[in-house]
């Protein structure tokens, strides 16, 4: 399957959301942005998504509360958690809520695209054994 990977990258910074977007938008991934945990469930319930990249600290419904409400509703979804450095613990806490993996801030660009695109083999995969799409 070489199809194009959807990303849902969910930020309430939007300077971040539009850098994010570009520079993997330039390595060939289509980009979603949502500013809000509750805008990211929106877009989950009307468009395809593949893995989503999701800030911890937010105001309203931070990001393990969105993780949560994520993996009820689309359990198959692969998500990275994005944290600072005083919140690694939080990136944690996110896997053992079934979070694919968590990143610090500020990253390396190529190391999130290979973390994006290995969330992505696992849920391919994932869904051939399982067919089950999320």
């Amino acid at each position: 399957m070489d199809s194009k990977i959807t990303v849902l990258a969910v930020d309430d910074e939007s300077y971040f959301l539009e850098l994010f977007a570009n520079r993997f938008r330039l390595r060939g991934l289509e980009v979603l942005t949502a500013s809000s945990g509750r805008a990211a469930l929106e877009i989950l319930a009307r468009q395809h998504v593949d893995v989503v990249v999701l800030d911890v600290l937010m105001p309203g419904m931070d990001g393990i509360e969105t993780l949560k409400e994520i993996k009820k509703r689309h359990p198959q979804l692969e998500v990275i958690m994005l944290t600072g450095h005083s919140s690694a613990d939080m990136g944690l806490k996110g896997m053992r809520h079934g979070a694919y993996d968590y990143v610090m801030k500020p990253f390396q660009i190529e190391d999130l695209l290979g973390r994006i695109r290995r969330a992505h083999e696992r849920r391919r995969l994932s869904q051939g054994y399982a067919g089950d799409e999320a």
